[in-house]
């Protein structure tokens, strides 16, 4: 057994498996991968990694292993796929995850290639499990895999609070421990006890309110599009192997950036938080429904028009179109009155967080300072945005801000 003192759960004991896999070369890339991508660029002091974040994945479940009364070889899988599941992670973590799959077809939590063979299909087979069955419960196969992967996983039970700890924001802080205690398996599904509809209500509450403080912080945004736009720039006009690609840690990636000709003032600007700036921040109602439907490749398109109308070169142009907004949690299961209810039916806080997500959701247009003014005009006339009264123009936000942001 090996004892790992950590900023959140204090002291974590790793042993059987989990402590054989722990020395691996996928596991110890995390260490260089982070958990954040490009939100330490706003929060300097968030570059916690993908792989204590692991270990706290592992605590947690090993945690819930024991109040469900799950031993043995089972347990044991639990615990490899806790320990395992971000090993399919590219570098900056979900900041490219979008690019990968469309070059490799595969997402974050498809591992069934990076642990079927190697070290860590080794160690597997050496205690006696199958890397397939592992790799299945990475995905959130099977009923154990919904603690790995699922509505109330132990995987966001310890990213929120690790992640408020790291950046210094008091929203994430949830009663992990309670949510451990309080998970049952009924009829095959995992769900909360009995009288829990409140622990299960402060899990949303926290990621709805680090959702736009952290995870969507309009700079964490700009700088994950610029870095998003260099990838792609690197995979499309070099001969860098979408697979190489995604096994290179965050470290790596920039010095590939830096290093290539067509990335190179990107990296350089990512490396120096030299970002663009937002010449449009637009409402939902602002936006043209058929702009949000667009594929990948005619938003290229859009940004190329906007470039031209601007007089600027087309790199200087960065179209971000959100997804979306959704809330996997509100899908939740909790006993009440001895029945399963889903989060979203019993609770009605849960709807207006639902409805505040809604509200929250920005199209961005962004630029180079120098150009943004320019750059913000032709995006209004290029896409059809229907802003108007809503326009400023002192402070370094881009004349096509919104009032809500001064409030």
């Amino acid at each position: 057994m090996k004892t790992i003192k950590d900023s959140v759960h204090d002291y974590i004991e790793v042993e059987g498996v989990a402590l054989s896999l722990l020395d691996t070369p996928p596991v110890q890339r995390l260490r260089h991968v982070s958990q954040l991508g490009t939100v330490t660029l706003v929060y300097p002091s968030a570059n916690h990694t993908r792989f204590e974040h692991s270990l706290g994945v592992y605590y947690l479940a090993d945690q819930t292993l024991g109040h469900l009364g799950i031993e043995g070889q089972q347990a044991e899988r639990v615990r490899a796929a806790a320990l395992l599941h971000d090993v399919g992670h590219g570098p900056y973590s979900h900041n490219v995850e979008g690019l990968i799959h469309r070059h490799t077809g595969k997402y974050h939590d498809d591992v069934h290639d990076l642990i079927g063979e190697g070290a860590v299909a080794r160690v597997l087979t050496e205690h006696g499990l199958n890397p397939d069955a592992v790799a299945d419960l990475v995905a959130g196969e099977g009923e154990l895999g919904q603690l790995v992967s699922g509505d109330l996983d132990v995987d966001r039970m310890d990213y929120l609070a690790r992640d408020a700890h790291h950046t210094g924001v008091p929203y994430g802080t949830i009663d992990h421990g309670r949510l451990v205690r309080e998970l049952r398996f009924r009829d095959g599904e995992l769900v909360l006890a009995e009288g829990n509809v409140q622990t299960a209500e402060s899990l949303l509450l926290a990621r709805a309110l680090m959702t736009p403080t952290v995870y969507s912080h309009h700079v964490a945004r700009i700088a994950k599009a610029m870095l998003r736009r260099a990838s792609a720039r690197l995979l499309e006009e070099t001969a860098t192997d979408p697979e190489t690609f995604r096994r290179m840690d965050d470290a790596e990636l920039l010095v590939t950036l830096r290093s290539t000709e067509s990335t190179a003032e990107m990296g350089r600007r990512l490396t120096y938080r030299d970002l663009y700036k937002r010449a449009v921040w637009a409402e939902r109602g602002t936006v043209p429904e058929e702009l949000l439907a667009l594929p990948q490749e005619e938003l290229r398109e859009r940004e190329r028009d906007i470039a031209e109308e601007a007089n600027v070169e087309p790199p200087e142009v960065i179209l971000d179109v959100p997804t979306a907004p959704s809330m996997a949690e509100s899908s939740s299961r909790v006993l009440v009155n001895g029945t399963v209810r889903r989060l979203d039916e019993q609770s009605t806080l849960v709807r207006a967080l639902q409805a505040a997500q809604r509200d929250r959701w920005r199209l961005g247009v962004y630029a180079p300072d120098d150009v943004r003014e320019r750059v913000g005009d032709a995006a209004v006339r290029t896409l059809g945005l229907d802003i108007d009264g809503a326009r400023v123009s002192d402070a370094p936000r881009g004349i096509h801000a919104t009032l809500d942001e001064f409030e």
